[in-house]
């Protein structure tokens, strides 16, 4: 009897009960945070592109790591298409970047945060390839 009234509370509940809004998953958030900054240092220095393919990639894992975890298809699409979490999401990198030196219409700071990113392996860097 009591292994099926938690089997019951358990089906009820489901995985998305225990489940943080995505806003508050520290490994989604940094990752965006993260390629956000690679798509801004890109833009901001001539001596870097993207690296498209590995950006596909890492958009697919992340997608399967929110959805391992019980996200809906929905929740993820909602939190992408959300307007207030972009900004959020963009004021962050924005914050990183200045905190690491970057001074808007000047190139070398995207470039010099763009190489420091690549040589620490970070995900940013992961994202940049130089020319």
């Amino acid at each position: 009897m009591a292994v099926r009234a938690l089997l019951a509370a358990a089906l009820l509940a489901g995985p998305a009960a225990a489940l943080p809004p995505l806003s508050q998953e520290p490994h989604i958030n940094d990752s965006l945070v993260q390629a956000r900054v690679a798509d801004k240092l890109r833009r901001g220095c001539p001596d870097l592109d993207a690296r498209m393919i590995k950006a596909f990639s890492e958009a697919r894992k992340l997608k399967r790591y929110a959805l391992d975890r019980g996200y809906s298809e929905e929740q993820i699409d909602a939190f992408l298409d959300s307007k207030e979490e972009r900004r959020r999401i963009y004021a962050q990198a924005d914050r990183y970047m200045v905190a690491n030196g970057v001074v808007n219409g000047q190139p070398d700071t995207f470039c010099r945060l763009g190489q420091q990113e690549i040589a620490r392996k970070t995900i940013a860097g992961s994202l940049l390839v130089a020319r």
